[in-house]
């Protein structure tokens, strides 16, 4: 049974939703449809590019994920649809892919970007402003269905990226950013586990430094530290994360996306 994911900054109150997912069972009813989020604030692309990162290899092999946070709707960028190793993109040639397709490149995986310049796919009247609805839905719909990705448009080589802030080493130790704020208010660092590791050798011995504080030492999970404490750990997708226990660190700290955040080793 095919299966397909919905990423948008649509909300929930305004039913555009639910009518991408009409769309898609019209044209595919078997589809089984699985709602990423669409609570990515409005027009934050490097929002949706990260939870997408996330989320794709944790879905079965063939999915099709259709990502829309498009500022750019009825402009002349490309809408466009990839196979990213074993998994489907379908959304606006926009940035959203940037991080999926590090990965791909670091991992070897095979990547094919097709430029939508088929109509045939799409509804017949397509708006200036809802390609979720005319365009992506029902591409979507015609690859759950066993159209071919080819068969949707033309190849292309360079798709969209966006410029993504790296850590930088320092002579004491490591400096990045904050790049995202999640529902409990905790912040999370591009500061990942597999670039660290002398911090894994000196968990308890390092300092972070971030919002104003410093945070002495690493744990492995919230429950080490009592209600209320300000902590630092490697969270599931493997970003360094900053946290208040039972609380937002966010808040406390006043953090927001873009704000340093350094490491010093011992």
């Amino acid at each position: 049974m095919p299966v397909i994911s919905l990423l948008t900054d649509f909300g929930l109150k305004d039913g555009n939703v639910g009518v991408m997912k009409g769309v898609i069972w019209r044209i595919c009813p078997e589809a089984q449809i699985a709602d990423l989020s669409h609570l990515i604030s409005p027009q934050n692309i490097a929002e949706a590019a990260l939870v997408l990162f996330r989320a794709m290899p944790y879905f079965p092999p063939f999915s099709v994920h259709v990502a829309v946070v498009d500022p750019g709707v009825g402009t002349a960028r490309r809408p466009m649809a990839a196979r990213i190793g074993d998994q489907y993109y379908v959304g606006p040639d926009n940035g959203t892919l940037t991080l999926c397709l590090a990965r791909a490149e670091r991992l070897g995986q095979p990547v094919t970007c097709i430029h939508l310049n088929q109509p045939q796919y799409w509804l017949e009247d397509v708006s200036h402003v809802f390609h979720g609805r005319d365009i992506f839905a029902p591409v979507a719909g015609h690859l759950a269905a066993g159209v071919q990705l080819e068969a949707l448009g033309v190849s292309f080589s360079d798709p969209v990226l966006l410029p993504l802030p790296r850590p930088e080493r320092t002579p004491l130790g490591w400096r990045g950013e904050i790049i995202h704020i999640d529902h409990f208010g905790n912040a999370s660092s591009n500061l990942r586990i597999e670039d660290l590791p002398e911090v894994l050798k000196h968990k308890d011995k390092v300092t972070i430094r971030v919002g104003g504080l410093e945070i002495h030492g690493l744990v492995n999970t919230f429950g080490e530290r009592r209600p209320g404490e300000t902590v630092a750990l490697f969270g599931s997708t493997g970003n360094l994360l900053v946290c208040v226990v039972n609380g937002s660190a966010a808040a406390r700290l006043n953090l927001k996306v873009g704000d340093p955040l350094e490491i010093l080793l011992p």
